[in-house]
């Protein structure tokens, strides 16, 4: 959006360039010439207008049917941990609402769920302002992003950029082959965070974490004696979970089989129920 502003600016200041097409080809000349400057091995910097692009699954029926088999093996996971059953009703919903999207995420990847993606049919701001210059109407107003951790209202496609963090995430678990005893003790990591508002048990929460830690620690050094930085790898994968939006997992991986869903009430009903 901000790209698209840019060029609007130019080409107000500039009347004897006053089309949008000029500028658009005139910043391809200049991106060009960057790019045969640029050295070798270096990625070029273009605009990232291009992660703002929307993108859908390839197939999405497929694709959902499995990432609702992970959740609910992942819930089931979470159900058969001791400890986990042993925290009151409202502590097990506070820790499974703030955790259930990388959680998902990790069973994703353990389960090896292919994620194929294509560009949406979407109009891009750039492609309506286009449009509406041509048929002599105005520009569509420019709708502001929601505020981080707000609930979408109506269909919300996710971003290239978005789909990149769950595919980059995904492709960074794989090339660790993490074994299953790995994966079950960062899920314990995960989902024993005793930084949430509203924890009345925090220290016995961050007890259980804090074993996570350790078991996982000691199973690396047991098996892997010659990876010395493999734990601290790990630890990265898990860092990379942060920059998940859970909405845009709720978005990709449920909306397109049963429409809006309220992943509250939903994992609710889960967690109460024998799965």
């Amino acid at each position: 959006m901000a790209c698209v502003e840019r060029c609007c600016r130019c080409c107000a200041e500039g009347r004897r360039h006053s089309s949008i097409l000029y500028s658009i080809l005139r910043s391809q000349e200049r991106q060009e010439r960057q790019e045969r400057a640029a050295p070798e091995g270096e990625a070029p910097r273009g605009c990232p207008c291009g992660s703002r692009r929307r993108v859908a699954l390839r197939s999405p029926q497929v694709v959902c049917k499995a990432a609702s088999a992970v959740l609910v093996k992942t819930l089931r996971f979470v159900q058969n941990v001791p400890c986990f059953q042993e925290l009151p009703l409202e502590e097990q919903l506070l820790l499974v609402r703030s955790c259930w999207a990388p959680l998902l995420l990790l069973g994703l990847a353990q389960d090896r769920v292919p994620l194929e993606t294509v560009e949406s049919a979407e109009p891009s701001m750039l492609q309506r302002i286009l449009t509406a210059r041509r048929h002599g109407e105005q520009p569509p107003p420019r709708v502001p992003a929601p505020p981080p951790g707000r609930q979408h209202h109506g269909p919300h496609l996710p971003s290239a950029g978005e789909i990149q963090a769950i595919k980059g995430f995904l492709a960074k678990c794989w090339s660790l082959d993490i074994s299953t005893k790995e994966y079950a003790y960062l899920k314990g990591t995960v989902l024993f965070n005793p930084d949430l508002p509203g924890l009345q048990c925090t220290q016995y929460i961050e007890g259980l974490q804090r074993e996570a830690q350790q078991a996982l620690n000691e199973h690396i050094r047991l098996i892997h004696r010659g990876d010395e930085a493999r734990f601290a790898k790990l630890n990265v994968v898990l860092s990379l979970l942060r920059s998940i939006n859970a909405d845009v997992m709720a978005e990709l991986f449920f909306r397109p089989i049963i429409g809006a869903v309220n992943m509250d009430d939903m994992l609710l009903e889960m967690l109460c129920a024998k799965l």
